[in-house]
């Protein structure tokens, strides 16, 4: 059985370095041993005001992340320009403002359709995989497929803010957007305040997520157990999810 990937976000280490100045955290290091505690791929965000991540953090990580490099953002040409030059495993297709503090919603893809064919063609030109990130309605994520993507990444905010009160409504709908997306031969990806409180019941519900997208909340755990113990900890959620 193929179980969910672990893909840690490292755009809150950068956003640490960049408070203080200098190269303290070592992005490029974290990143490296994020892989070398068992993450199956490394995931960035970079945005034009450079806050976190900057493009050369990503020119230094696309010659040393040996697992899958995933970039995400919002495909305007300089983020184009810079996935086409960095040549990542994936790239996930973000409709984030430019100031905009983090994604707060998936893509109107019927709406921006024609954009998102000819960005995703242009990748997939170049051999990247491409993700859409959309919420659950069911037509974004059948018109995604018909765009070309690969994958769609479900936003799972909505999910983690109802889990607490009513943890089976709140995976009710990404349970059928997951079955729906792999009925038509969609992979499904899943990101967006995933925690280890409510990760495992998630992919127990939505077994076809190939991969999950997790910063935010890992970094902050890690603050706590530490870096490779916070790693191991995600890691034995999903395989939780799948073997017990």
């Amino acid at each position: 059985m193929e179980i969910t990937r672990l893909s840690v976000n490292i755009n809150k280490i950068a956003t640490l370095r960049n408070a203080r100045g200098g190269n303290n955290p070592n992005v490029v290091m974290v990143a490296k041993d994020c892989e070398r505690f068992g993450a199956q791929g490394i995931t960035v965000h970079p945005r034009p005001d450079e806050r976190h991540i900057r493009k050369s953090d990503v020119e230094q990580l696309k010659n040393v992340v040996k697992t899958e490099f995933n970039i995400e953002g919002y495909p305007d040409e300089r983020f184009i320009n810079l996935v086409l030059d960095a040549h990542p495993a994936q790239v996930t297709l973000v409709p984030d403002a430019p100031g905009q503090i983090t994604s707060n919603h998936g893509w109107d893809v019927v709406k921006y359709k024609p954009q998102l064919r000819e960005v995703i063609k242009t990748f997939k030109d170049a051999g990247i995989r491409v993700s859409v990130f959309v919420d659950t309605n069911h037509e974004n994520i059948l018109h995604a497929g018909d765009c070309g993507a690969d994958r769609v990444e479900l936003y799972t905010e909505p999910y983690a803010a109802q889990y607490a009160t009513d943890k089976k409504a709140a995976v009710k709908p990404f349970a059928e957007a997951a079955a729906l997306a792999e009925e038509r031969g969609i992979g499904v990806n899943a990101g967006h305040d995933l925690s280890l409180e409510n990760l495992e019941f998630f992919l127990r519900n939505c077994p076809q997520v190939k991969e999950v997208s997790i910063g935010h909340a890992l970094i902050c755990d890690a603050l706590y157990y530490g870096l490779e113990n916070t790693i191991g900890m995600y890691l034995n959620k999903i395989e939780r999810a799948f073997f017990n």
